[in-house]
């Protein structure tokens, strides 16, 4: 194995911004319980309040709406399965799009089983969910829930379109933002519009590592009118949204993260697409019949989503791991699993397609020597990988 590592996996977690750990440190220097009353307490208070401010003026939320929670899952979680219990008609259905991240999808399968019925929606050949069919599915549902970008393709969807659609059918809607955040313009302010929460955007979730801050924080965006039940009780913090003592050191470090990554937004993004298409050019010259997934314009700006016919995603995996390069097959969380990927196959792929991808995706601290590094051995572990899976076979096979 390579002694020098070229980290391209940035949409699994980014690497921690010094800033970020510094406040997580100064903060975690402090003792005090936000929810006591004494001097300590108050200071702890005081810190926590002002980073939800912060992370809420990055969102376009009020303070008040940011629920904090120990990442992106448990903000899925809550958002899905609260809105669910605490809907007020015979309504059961979720309208679930079918390219969603594991996190809602089990989530939504586990409320399956305690009696929801599911609409599913379909998402397009670029990953894109169906905002007609969307709207379509909303009619007498409980609930609905969206990514904002597709985690493994990259793809963005029209977050507005889906708000007001939910909005229109009277049905609260959850946006997935955790792959978005960071990345492209998110605003929960905007795309809620003029609704309370009842209907329409009622929660957005977002995650601290995903942007350089520390794993284990994020928050839950929650509209001021918003029905959600809580999924954890005992003290009634944050609203009585989510119980127990607060991760202040985190939460500082979360909204250094989030204005960081909002100031340099705009430019990263620039030299960020500029070195993914590069990227893509040079594999498609060595490489002819590789793929990108995806939008090619509409996506996150790091985002290379990448089918290699006759390759497995494993085996490649695996090479470009001895080769020093650390990519991804898709989603972090179902790292291990040797399954095909459900966003390739709901975009109409064939099965074996499905286990030909890798998702290579750039982030802060990638430079061009990067690049060159991939570039120099991707050929190589494609031919390797190729020969490992044996006679190549059609498109359909």
């Amino acid at each position: 194995m390579s002694d020098v590592r070229i980290y391209l996996d940035h949409a699994a977690t980014a690497p921690l911004r010094p800033e970020a750990r510094d406040a997580w440190v100064d903060a975690a220097a402090t003792v005090g319980n936000a929810s006591s009353i004494h001097g300590a307490g108050q200071h702890a208070r005081r810190v926590l309040e002002e980073a939800r401010e912060r992370v809420a003026a990055v969102v376009g939320a009020d303070p008040i709406e940011i629920v904090f929670t120990s990442g992106g899952t448990e903000a899925v979680n809550l958002a899905v399965k609260g809105l669910w219990w605490a809907r007020r008609t015979d309504a059961d259905a979720v309208v679930l799009p079918d390219g969603e991240h594991h996190a809602t999808l089990d989530a939504v399968e586990w409320l399956e089983a305690q009696g929801a019925l599911l609409r599913h929606v379909g998402i397009d050949d670029t990953a894109r969910i169906r905002v007609d069919e969307f709207a379509t599915a909303l009619h007498g549902a409980a609930l609905a829930t969206a990514l904002v970008a597709n985690n493994e393709t990259g793809t963005v969807n029209d977050a507005a379109a889906l708000s007001a659609a939910a909005a229109g059918a009277g049905v609260p809607l959850h946006l997935d933002a955790v792959a978005a955040f960071g990345h492209v313009p998110v605003s929960f302010r905007r795309w809620r519009g003029d609704g309370e929460g009842r209907a329409g955007l009622a929660a957005m979730s977002v995650s601290a590592h995903k942007i350089g801050g520390p794993a284990g924080v994020g928050a839950l965006v929650v509209a001021r009118g918003a029905e959600v039940t809580a999924l954890l009780h005992g003290g009634g913090q944050q609203r009585r949204l989510r119980a127990g003592t607060q991760d202040v050191p985190g939460a500082a470090a979360f909204a250094v993260a989030a204005e960081l990554a909002e100031s340099e937004r705009v430019s990263e993004a620039e030299r960020l697409s500029a070195l993914r298409e590069r990227l893509v050019r040079s594999i498609r010259s060595t490489i002819p019949d590789a793929e990108l997934l995806g939008d090619p314009i509409d996506r996150v700006p790091g985002n290379a989503h990448l089918l290699f016919p006759g390759a497995s995603g494993e085996t490649l995996l695996f090479l470009l791991d001895m080769a020093g390069v650390e990519v991804s097959t898709g989603s972090a969380c179902q790292a291990g699993v040797p399954e095909p990927s459900h966003v390739v196959l709901a975009m109409g792929r064939t099965e074996a397609e499905a286990r030909q991808v890798l998702r290579i995706t750039l982030g802060r601290t990638t430079a061009d020597s990067d690049v060159d590094a991939v570039l120099a051995v991707l050929p190589d572990v494609v031919e390797r990988a190729r020969a490992a899976s044996g006679p190549r076979s059609g498109r359909g096979s």
